[in-house]
């Protein structure tokens, strides 16, 4: 279906549907060979995008996205952004790491075996 329709389907406007496509809260065209128009570094002149079309599948995605958003009350940028850290393994650490300076997050608790090396040192330290 195309994009008014989707809309349409998820009480949104086409617009706010290109905004979270914008932000990467849709799922990504998985339609191989289309270009946009000007794209760089072609030979030839480009060509038009055929329009995209949205699957029942798509739209599950979008209203998953847009029910976390109610839920939580965070706004689109801020959805992205989760995902986004949760996609970059060094954008989570700093992110933890702030979480931590700053007392959002609690340290990790120390490992089993890091607790019974501990309880055994203290135990050979003892008179």
């Amino acid at each position: 279906m195309r994009i008014t329709e989707a809309a349409q389907r998820l009480g949104l406007t086409p617009r706010m549907l290109r905004y979270r496509e914008s932000l990467g809260l849709l799922p990504s065209l998985r339609h191989a060979g289309r270009r946009r128009p000007g794209w760089a570094g072609s030979a030839r002149p480009a060509t038009p995008t055929a329009h995209r079309q949205f699957s029942e599948a798509d739209l599950a995605a979008v209203a998953l996205g847009m029910s976390i958003e109610r839920r939580y009350d965070i706004s689109p940028v801020a959805l992205a952004f989760g995902i986004r850290v949760l996609a970059d393994t060094r954008l989570r650490a700093e992110v933890a790491e702030l979480g931590r300076r700053i007392g959002r997050i609690q340290p990790q608790p120390a490992r089993a075996l890091d607790f019974e090396q501990e309880r055994a040192l203290r135990l050979l330290s003892q008179p």
